[in-house]
Protein backbone atom coordinates (compact mmCIF):
# COMPACT_ATOMS: atom_id res chain seq x y z
CA UNK A 1 0.00 0.00 0.00
CA UNK A 2 1.39 3.64 -1.14
CA UNK A 3 -0.62 5.96 1.73
CA UNK A 4 -1.16 9.34 0.58
CA UNK A 5 1.75 10.89 3.35
CA UNK A 6 3.97 9.28 5.56
CA UNK A 7 5.81 10.99 8.63
CA UNK A 8 9.66 11.61 8.22
CA UNK A 9 11.54 9.54 10.64
CA UNK A 10 15.37 10.30 11.70
CA UNK A 11 17.81 8.10 11.89
CA UNK A 12 16.71 5.99 15.36
CA UNK A 13 20.61 7.32 16.88
CA UNK A 14 19.13 10.88 16.84
CA UNK A 15 16.67 10.22 18.56
CA UNK A 16 17.71 8.09 21.26
CA UNK A 17 20.50 11.04 22.26
CA UNK A 18 18.01 12.76 23.28
CA UNK A 19 16.13 9.77 25.31
CA UNK A 20 19.00 9.31 27.29
CA UNK A 21 18.65 12.79 28.92
CA UNK A 22 15.13 12.50 29.19
CA UNK A 23 15.78 9.62 31.21
CA UNK A 24 18.58 10.86 33.08
CA UNK A 25 17.22 14.28 34.02
CA UNK A 26 13.63 12.32 34.59
CA UNK A 27 12.07 15.58 33.15
CA UNK A 28 8.96 14.41 31.43
CA UNK A 29 6.92 17.99 30.91
CA UNK A 30 5.91 21.35 32.24
CA UNK A 31 8.60 23.34 30.44
CA UNK A 32 11.79 20.95 30.10
CA UNK A 33 14.87 22.02 28.71
CA UNK A 34 13.91 20.60 25.39
CA UNK A 35 10.83 22.35 24.81
CA UNK A 36 12.70 25.53 25.09
CA UNK A 37 15.63 23.81 23.18
CA UNK A 38 13.38 23.40 20.50
CA UNK A 39 11.53 26.71 20.80
CA UNK A 40 14.85 28.53 20.45
CA UNK A 41 16.31 26.05 17.40
CA UNK A 42 12.67 26.72 15.36
CA UNK A 43 12.87 30.50 16.59
CA UNK A 44 16.76 30.34 14.51
CA UNK A 45 15.79 27.84 11.96
CA UNK A 46 12.38 29.96 10.75
CA UNK A 47 13.55 33.63 11.37
CA UNK A 48 11.03 34.01 13.82
CA UNK A 49 11.02 36.66 17.07
CA UNK A 50 8.77 34.56 19.29
CA UNK A 51 7.01 31.14 19.10
CA UNK A 52 5.19 28.66 21.77
CA UNK A 53 5.92 25.36 21.74
CA UNK A 54 1.97 23.81 22.33
CA UNK A 55 0.07 20.57 22.53
CA UNK A 56 -0.74 20.82 18.49
CA UNK A 57 -2.23 23.28 15.64
CA UNK A 58 -5.95 23.11 17.27
CA UNK A 59 -5.46 23.99 20.94
CA UNK A 60 -2.78 26.68 19.18
CA UNK A 61 -5.89 28.23 17.46
CA UNK A 62 -8.13 28.04 20.56
CA UNK A 63 -4.72 30.24 22.29
CA UNK A 64 -4.85 32.59 19.85
CA UNK A 65 -8.90 33.30 19.53
CA UNK A 66 -8.38 33.30 23.81
CA UNK A 67 -5.76 35.66 24.05
CA UNK A 68 -6.73 38.13 21.38
CA UNK A 69 -10.62 37.97 23.67
CA UNK A 70 -12.41 37.41 20.27
CA UNK A 71 -16.10 37.68 20.77
CA UNK A 72 -19.04 37.45 18.48
CA UNK A 73 -18.00 37.00 14.58
CA UNK A 74 -15.09 35.33 12.84
CA UNK A 75 -14.57 35.99 9.22
CA UNK A 76 -12.95 32.60 7.72
CA UNK A 77 -12.34 30.36 4.83
CA UNK A 78 -14.75 27.16 4.16
CA UNK A 79 -11.74 25.55 2.60
CA UNK A 80 -9.58 24.22 5.51
CA UNK A 81 -9.02 21.71 7.83
CA UNK A 82 -11.92 21.48 9.81
CA UNK A 83 -10.01 22.42 13.37
CA UNK A 84 -10.37 26.07 11.95
CA UNK A 85 -13.97 26.13 12.03
CA UNK A 86 -14.19 24.22 14.99
CA UNK A 87 -11.54 26.24 17.27
CA UNK A 88 -14.08 29.33 16.40
CA UNK A 89 -17.13 27.61 17.75
CA UNK A 90 -15.41 26.04 20.31
CA UNK A 91 -14.43 29.33 21.48
CA UNK A 92 -17.93 30.68 21.12
CA UNK A 93 -17.87 32.69 18.57
CA UNK A 94 -19.65 32.10 15.23
CA UNK A 95 -18.03 31.86 12.04
CA UNK A 96 -18.74 33.60 8.91
CA UNK A 97 -17.75 32.38 5.60
CA UNK A 98 -16.25 34.26 2.84
CA UNK A 99 -15.18 32.29 -0.56
CA UNK A 100 -11.69 31.79 -1.79
CA UNK A 101 -9.81 32.54 -4.57
CA UNK A 102 -10.03 29.74 -7.41
CA UNK A 103 -6.84 29.91 -8.35
CA UNK A 104 -4.98 30.38 -4.94
CA UNK A 105 -7.81 28.14 -2.77
CA UNK A 106 -6.99 30.94 -0.12
CA UNK A 107 -9.99 33.40 1.24
CA UNK A 108 -10.55 36.12 -1.41
CA UNK A 109 -9.76 39.57 -0.21
CA UNK A 110 -12.46 41.02 -2.13
CA UNK A 111 -14.99 39.44 -0.76
CA UNK A 112 -13.96 40.53 3.02
CA UNK A 113 -15.39 43.44 3.38
CA UNK A 114 -18.74 42.82 2.45
CA UNK A 115 -19.26 40.43 5.49
CA UNK A 116 -17.76 42.72 7.92
CA UNK A 117 -20.92 43.28 10.69
CA UNK A 118 -20.91 45.14 14.05
CA UNK A 119 -20.53 42.13 15.31
CA UNK A 120 -17.11 41.09 13.67
CA UNK A 121 -14.07 41.07 15.70
CA UNK A 122 -11.53 39.23 13.95
CA UNK A 123 -10.30 37.29 10.19
CA UNK A 124 -8.90 33.67 11.03
CA UNK A 125 -7.41 32.72 7.59
CA UNK A 126 -5.79 29.98 6.07
CA UNK A 127 -2.52 29.74 3.92
CA UNK A 128 -4.02 26.52 2.05
CA UNK A 129 -1.24 23.94 1.12
CA UNK A 130 1.33 26.37 2.43
CA UNK A 131 -0.17 29.06 -0.49
CA UNK A 132 -0.07 32.29 1.65
CA UNK A 133 -3.09 34.45 1.38
CA UNK A 134 -2.86 37.68 0.50
CA UNK A 135 -1.79 38.98 3.57
CA UNK A 136 -1.06 42.87 2.23
CA UNK A 137 -4.57 43.20 1.59
CA UNK A 138 -5.67 41.52 4.32
CA UNK A 139 -3.77 44.06 7.06
CA UNK A 140 -5.03 46.54 4.74
CA UNK A 141 -8.50 45.82 5.78
CA UNK A 142 -8.20 44.70 9.05
CA UNK A 143 -6.39 48.29 9.93
CA UNK A 144 -9.53 49.90 8.38
CA UNK A 145 -11.96 47.96 10.26
CA UNK A 146 -10.17 47.78 13.81
CA UNK A 147 -9.60 44.20 13.48
CA UNK A 148 -7.42 41.07 14.86
CA UNK A 149 -6.03 38.85 12.00
CA UNK A 150 -5.09 35.02 12.90
CA UNK A 151 -3.58 33.43 10.42
CA UNK A 152 -4.15 29.28 10.19
CA UNK A 153 -0.55 28.55 8.82
CA UNK A 154 -1.03 24.74 9.90
CA UNK A 155 0.64 24.04 6.11
CA UNK A 156 3.32 26.71 5.45
CA UNK A 157 5.78 25.87 7.48
CA UNK A 158 9.24 27.40 6.20
CA UNK A 159 7.59 29.59 3.49
CA UNK A 160 8.27 33.06 3.84
CA UNK A 161 5.96 36.50 2.35
CA UNK A 162 8.30 39.29 0.92
CA UNK A 163 11.54 37.82 2.50
CA UNK A 164 10.12 37.47 5.92
CA UNK A 165 8.52 34.11 7.36
CA UNK A 166 5.24 33.75 6.90
CA UNK A 167 4.53 33.46 10.77
CA UNK A 168 5.60 37.24 11.10
CA UNK A 169 2.20 38.08 9.59
CA UNK A 170 -1.42 38.81 11.26
CA UNK A 171 -1.81 39.61 14.99
CA UNK A 172 -1.20 35.60 15.49
CA UNK A 173 0.22 32.97 13.39
CA UNK A 174 -0.70 29.10 14.16
CA UNK A 175 0.81 26.14 12.70
CA UNK A 176 0.72 22.53 13.09
CA UNK A 177 3.44 20.07 14.06
CA UNK A 178 1.68 16.81 13.33
CA UNK A 179 2.70 13.63 11.93
CA UNK A 180 1.56 14.77 8.89
CA UNK A 181 3.10 17.91 8.51
CA UNK A 182 6.36 18.82 6.61
CA UNK A 183 8.54 19.76 10.29
CA UNK A 184 6.63 17.39 12.81
CA UNK A 185 7.00 16.75 16.61
CA UNK A 186 4.52 13.39 16.29
CA UNK A 187 1.91 15.77 17.61
CA UNK A 188 2.34 19.51 18.44
CA UNK A 189 1.72 23.18 17.03
CA UNK A 190 3.21 26.65 17.54
CA UNK A 191 2.17 29.95 18.13
CA UNK A 192 3.81 33.45 16.80
CA UNK A 193 3.32 36.56 17.14
CA UNK A 194 5.50 39.63 17.18
CA UNK A 195 3.96 41.40 20.30
CA UNK A 196 5.74 40.19 22.90
CA UNK A 197 2.57 40.73 25.73
CA UNK A 198 0.70 38.33 23.16
CA UNK A 199 2.90 36.06 23.75
CA UNK A 200 3.79 36.40 27.48
CA UNK A 201 -0.29 36.11 27.56
CA UNK A 202 -0.07 32.88 25.57
CA UNK A 203 2.76 31.47 28.24
CA UNK A 204 0.34 31.61 31.31
CA UNK A 205 -3.02 30.44 28.72
CA UNK A 206 -1.03 26.93 27.86
CA UNK A 207 -0.26 25.97 31.54
CA UNK A 208 -3.56 26.80 33.69
CA UNK A 209 -2.24 30.24 34.02
CA UNK A 210 0.99 29.19 36.43
CA UNK A 211 2.36 32.14 37.45
CA UNK A 212 5.11 30.25 39.98
CA UNK A 213 4.06 27.15 41.67
CA UNK A 214 1.01 28.73 43.81
CA UNK A 215 -0.05 31.90 42.16
CA UNK A 216 -2.11 32.35 38.92
CA UNK A 217 -2.54 34.66 35.97
CA UNK A 218 -6.15 34.58 35.01
CA UNK A 219 -7.92 31.34 33.25
CA UNK A 220 -5.47 28.60 31.44
CA UNK A 221 -5.60 25.27 29.57
CA UNK A 222 -3.35 22.63 29.51
CA UNK A 223 -1.83 23.36 26.22
CA UNK A 224 1.89 22.22 26.87
CA UNK A 225 3.61 19.49 24.74
CA UNK A 226 6.45 16.59 26.41
CA UNK A 227 10.17 16.21 26.28
CA UNK A 228 9.29 13.61 23.90
CA UNK A 229 7.38 15.23 21.36
CA UNK A 230 10.48 17.77 21.71
CA UNK A 231 13.15 15.27 21.28
CA UNK A 232 11.20 14.06 17.89
CA UNK A 233 11.30 17.58 16.53
CA UNK A 234 14.97 18.44 17.48
CA UNK A 235 16.01 15.53 15.67
CA UNK A 236 13.92 15.86 12.84
CA UNK A 237 15.11 19.84 11.93
CA UNK A 238 18.06 19.15 10.65
CA UNK A 239 17.17 17.22 7.68
CA UNK A 240 14.12 20.22 6.96
CA UNK A 241 16.25 21.11 3.99
CA UNK A 242 16.90 17.44 2.66
CA UNK A 243 13.26 17.05 2.70
CA UNK A 244 12.36 20.37 1.02
CA UNK A 245 14.57 19.22 -1.98
CA UNK A 246 13.03 16.12 -1.66
CA UNK A 247 9.71 16.83 -2.16
CA UNK A 248 9.82 19.43 -4.98
CA UNK A 249 11.63 17.14 -6.78
CA UNK A 250 8.82 14.86 -6.46
CA UNK A 251 6.63 17.63 -7.20
CA UNK A 252 7.93 18.86 -10.50
CA UNK A 253 8.00 15.14 -11.31
CA UNK A 254 4.32 15.05 -10.85
CA UNK A 255 3.63 18.12 -12.59
CA UNK A 256 6.12 17.04 -15.66
CA UNK A 257 4.25 14.11 -16.56
CA UNK A 258 0.42 15.52 -15.60
CA UNK A 259 0.62 18.52 -17.44
CA UNK A 260 -0.82 17.04 -20.64
CA UNK A 261 -4.09 15.86 -18.32
CA UNK A 262 -7.20 17.13 -18.02
CA UNK A 263 -5.94 18.52 -14.86
CA UNK A 264 -5.11 21.41 -13.22
CA UNK A 265 -2.50 22.89 -10.32
CA UNK A 266 -2.62 25.60 -8.11
CA UNK A 267 0.32 28.03 -9.04
CA UNK A 268 3.37 28.06 -6.63
CA UNK A 269 6.66 28.80 -8.75
CA UNK A 270 6.32 32.58 -7.31
CA UNK A 271 6.19 31.54 -3.78
CA UNK A 272 9.22 32.28 -1.89
CA UNK A 273 10.54 28.93 -0.31
CA UNK A 274 7.61 27.37 -0.89
CA UNK A 275 8.11 23.94 1.13
CA UNK A 276 6.05 21.47 -1.44
CA UNK A 277 4.07 20.00 1.93
CA UNK A 278 1.31 18.52 -0.65
CA UNK A 279 0.64 18.00 -4.19
CA UNK A 280 -3.15 18.86 -5.10
CA UNK A 281 -4.46 18.12 -8.58
CA UNK A 282 -7.73 19.47 -9.98
CA UNK A 283 -10.05 17.68 -12.10
CA UNK A 284 -12.87 18.98 -14.39
CA UNK A 285 -15.59 17.05 -13.11
CA UNK A 286 -16.45 15.67 -9.46
CA UNK A 287 -16.66 12.45 -11.45
CA UNK A 288 -13.59 11.83 -12.53
CA UNK A 289 -12.05 12.24 -9.33
CA UNK A 290 -13.85 9.73 -7.84
CA UNK A 291 -12.82 7.64 -10.75
CA UNK A 292 -9.52 8.23 -10.47
CA UNK A 293 -9.84 7.81 -6.81
CA UNK A 294 -11.60 4.34 -7.10
CA UNK A 295 -8.79 3.30 -9.74
CA UNK A 296 -5.88 4.11 -7.07
CA UNK A 297 -7.49 2.44 -4.13
CA UNK A 298 -7.84 -0.90 -6.56
CA UNK A 299 -3.78 -0.48 -7.11
CA UNK A 300 -3.50 -0.09 -3.40
CA UNK A 301 -2.64 3.63 -3.60
CA UNK A 302 -4.01 6.02 -1.14
CA UNK A 303 -5.15 9.84 -2.27
CA UNK A 304 -7.41 12.05 -0.23
CA UNK A 305 -10.06 14.44 -1.27
CA UNK A 306 -8.37 17.38 1.53
CA UNK A 307 -10.65 19.80 1.74
CA UNK A 308 -13.66 17.71 1.49
CA UNK A 309 -16.73 18.91 2.07
CA UNK A 310 -16.30 22.45 2.68
CA UNK A 311 -16.65 23.43 6.14
CA UNK A 312 -19.47 25.70 5.24
CA UNK A 313 -21.88 22.86 4.72
CA UNK A 314 -21.03 21.28 8.18
CA UNK A 315 -24.22 20.60 10.24
CA UNK A 316 -23.19 23.02 12.72
CA UNK A 317 -22.62 26.39 10.11
CA UNK A 318 -23.61 27.61 6.99
CA UNK A 319 -23.01 29.63 4.30
CA UNK A 320 -22.80 30.73 0.16
CA UNK A 321 -19.17 29.55 -1.29
CA UNK A 322 -19.87 28.48 -4.25
CA UNK A 323 -15.89 28.72 -5.41
CA UNK A 324 -15.16 26.70 -2.65
CA UNK A 325 -17.73 24.04 -2.92
CA UNK A 326 -16.76 23.69 -6.35
CA UNK A 327 -12.91 23.34 -5.47
CA UNK A 328 -13.69 20.95 -3.04
CA UNK A 329 -15.94 18.79 -5.04
CA UNK A 330 -13.05 18.35 -7.50
CA UNK A 331 -9.61 18.47 -5.46
CA UNK A 332 -7.29 15.60 -5.04
CA UNK A 333 -3.81 15.55 -2.88
CA UNK A 334 -1.50 12.58 -4.39
CA UNK A 335 1.18 10.60 -2.46
CA UNK A 336 3.46 12.75 -1.56
CA UNK A 337 6.52 12.63 1.25
CA UNK A 338 10.35 11.82 2.01
CA UNK A 339 10.32 8.49 0.90
CA UNK A 340 8.05 7.80 -2.13
CA UNK A 341 10.22 6.45 -4.92
CA UNK A 342 10.40 7.88 -8.28
CA UNK A 343 9.43 3.91 -9.08
CA UNK A 344 6.40 4.60 -7.03
CA UNK A 345 5.34 8.08 -8.22
CA UNK A 346 5.88 6.26 -12.43
CA UNK A 347 2.96 4.09 -11.09
CA UNK A 348 0.55 6.66 -9.50
CA UNK A 349 1.63 8.56 -12.84
CA UNK A 350 0.32 5.44 -15.10
CA UNK A 351 -2.88 4.47 -13.49
CA UNK A 352 -3.98 8.31 -14.03
CA UNK A 353 -2.96 8.34 -17.69
CA UNK A 354 -5.03 4.95 -17.39
CA UNK A 355 -7.92 6.61 -16.22
CA UNK A 356 -7.78 9.38 -18.76
CA UNK A 357 -7.58 6.73 -21.87
CA UNK A 358 -3.26 8.62 -22.16
CA UNK A 359 -1.84 5.66 -24.11
CA UNK A 360 1.83 7.77 -23.30
CA UNK A 361 2.04 5.57 -20.19
CA UNK A 362 4.86 6.37 -18.18
CA UNK A 363 7.40 3.14 -18.09
CA UNK A 364 7.58 1.73 -14.61
CA UNK A 365 11.00 0.45 -13.90
CA UNK A 366 13.52 0.63 -11.05
CA UNK A 367 15.43 3.72 -10.35
CA UNK A 368 17.55 2.64 -7.45
CA UNK A 369 21.14 3.42 -9.07
CA UNK A 370 19.30 7.53 -8.54
CA UNK A 371 19.32 6.77 -5.13
CA UNK A 372 16.02 6.57 -4.85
Amino acid sequence: MIPVTKPFLPPRQDYDRYLDGIWERNWLTNNGPLVNELELSLKEFLGVKHLLYVGNGTIALQLAIKALNLKGEIITTPFSYVATTSSIVWEGCTPVFVDILPDKMCINPELIEAAITPQTSAILATHVYGIPCDVKKIEEIAMRHNLKVIYDAAHAFGVKVDGRSIFEYGDISTCSFHATKIFHTIEGGGVFSQNSELIKRIHYLRNFGHHGPDKFNGVGINGKNSEFHAAMGLSVLPYMKEIQVRKKEQASFYREQLQNLPLSFPKTDDIEDYNYAYFPILFQEEKALKDTMECLENNGIASRRYFYPGLNTLDYTSGHCPVSDDIASRVLCLPLYHSLTREEQRMIVGILKRVKGDDSLVPIESEKGNGE
